[in-house]
């Protein structure tokens, strides 16, 4: 290795001798697969201090579930299988929320950290000026698995920005500026995205949005005509509607029969472009590669994260027809970002969909979708007076209680006992079952048991009768 120590010039190991040692330390722990109970006693202090220090206080109320008390968290530590994750103390837990739908391959999925590794061991990232090859071969195999004309692929590093981009898209492609969304919507925090999505407590600090976005509920196709009716009339014809096939963070909501199809050809006829984010439902997770295939719909344009990068790489893509990318065409600089489809990033990619095809996962999901939501239904039937209703589509199920306080208890008593879950950004009444889609029955039925056995204990808690 080239020697890069700086002659007559301050020593930088005495100036930052705490920051060296420090560094020193944790990096000989990020070394270990197993530590001792001492070093898993001090992971779990600096873990909490450095929450509350320096990180954000605010999540060690936030995720009080995992946080016994002020001195005390579960601080994850390692992956246990595809489907299980331990902590820093050894107790396993089965992955019932999958990073919000990042683990559909599971966790560390061989091909997927092969195809990572192998890439790493050759090159990580590129020089960002000559072509590199994973990104068009990544972007071929989008076209050729993505439905309908979808053709052209821009890759990014998160759903946010996958939105922003779907966003500035729709703008080129028309010299339009209104987008419709739907109550309830959860599209990203970015200020582009944060304008599409819904709730209030995220939006009310940086008001005032992006112009031009209005908001109707999700499901009402009456209400989505007359705003493109009224927007068509004073001259502010819609450029977009961004949707998300099923509503994740809002509560798992299922659109009603027909749905897609419907805003489909309304904006055929008012000539707006559909936006399908798929953030959280793409990649097999409702049963289908993508979840608008149980519609037969095709987008204009097609979001894709989360699961993207295998649960290896955060990852991303924006997927459009030619006649909606072409604007791009003349200047490929006027959306660009760094890291996005980066090397690691496409082989991670690349990976996930030959695991996806060669696993049936989509068809797994169904059938395990399908079983847990009966399974979990039969379980909630005898407690009315807890669960308001159970629904979803392959695995992702959302469990919807009667207030906030009985899912927050739920919550907390499947991970005593080794399930994690949780809420959704939206709708806090609603918790999550969103495994990978490789959980095996056994576990599957683990989850169902901690299920039962959590609203028994709830109901004896006395306090919500």
């Amino acid at each position: 290795m080239t020697d890069t120590t700086p002659q007559n010039k301050e020593d930088l190991k005495d100036k930052y001798a705490d920051v060296y040692e420090y560094s020193n330390k944790v990096l000989d722990l990020i070394s270990k697969l197993d530590i001792t109970k001492d070093e898993a006693e001090w992971v779990t202090r600096e873990t909490v201090q450095g929450f509350r220090d320096h990180v954000n206080p605010g999540f060690l109320e936030y995720r009080k579930s995992v946080t016994k008390d002020k001195q005390f968290a579960a601080v994850e530590w390692k992956d246990s299988g595809l489907n299980c994750f331990m902590d820093v103390n050894g107790k396993e837990y089965i992955d019932c929320l999958g990073g919000f739908g990042i683990y559909n391959v599971g966790h560390r999925h061989p091909k997927v950290m092969a195809a990572v590794t192998n890439q790493l061991n050759r090159q990580a990232l590129h020089s960002q000026d000559l072509l590199d090859p994973l990104r068009a071969m990544l972007a071929k195999i989008l076209a050729d698995i993505t439905p309908g004309e979808l053709k052209y692929c821009f890759f990014t590093n998160s759903g946010t920005e996958t939105i922003e981009c779907s966003l500035k898209l729709a703008k080129m492609y028309s010299d339009r500026r209104t987008f419709i969304s739907t109550t309830r919507a959860f599209h990203g925090k970015s200020l582009g995205s944060l304008s599409a999505t819904a709730k209030g407590v995220f939006r009310k600090p940086f008001l005032p949005m992006i112009p031009g976005f209005r908001h109707v509920p999700f499901g009402d196709l009456e209400m989505m005509r007359k705003t493109m009716e009224c927007c068509a009339l004073v001259g502010e014809d819609v450029a977009g509607v961004i949707l998300e096939p099923i509503q994740g963070e809002g509560g798992v909501i299922l659109p009603p029969e027909g749905y897609l199809k419907q805003v489909r050809e309304l904006c055929d006829q008012f000539g707006a472009l559909l936006i399908f984010d798929e953030v959280q439902t793409g990649m097999g997770r409702t049963g289908k590669m993508f979840c608008c295939e149980h519609d037969d719909v095709v987008p204009d344009i097609l979001c894709l994260a989360k699961a993207f990068g295998g649960g290896i790489m955060p990852a991303g893509a924006v997927v459009a027809t030619e006649e909606v990318f072409k604007t791009l065409f003349p200047n490929p600089f006027m959306h660009t970002t760094t890291f996005g489809g980066n090397p690691l990033a496409c082989a991670a990619a690349i990976a996930t969909f030959n695991v996806l095809i060669e696993e049936n996962l989509p068809a797994r999901s169904a059938e395990l979708g399908d079983y847990m939501l009966g399974k979990l239904r039969n379980a909630a039937a005898a407690f009315p007076e807890l669960v308001m209703e159970i629904r979803g589509k392959g695995l992702l199920i959302g469990i919807e209680f009667q207030s906030d306080e009985i899912g927050y208890e739920v919550s907390k008593a499947m991970f005593d006992s080794g399930v994690l879950v949780a809420g959704t950004l939206i709708n806090a009444k609603t918790i999550r079952i969103e495994p990978p889609l490789t959980i095996t029955s056994k576990e599957a039925d683990r989850v169902i048991v901690a299920f039962e056995n959590a609203l028994v204990q709830v109901r004896e808690l006395g306090v919500f009768n």
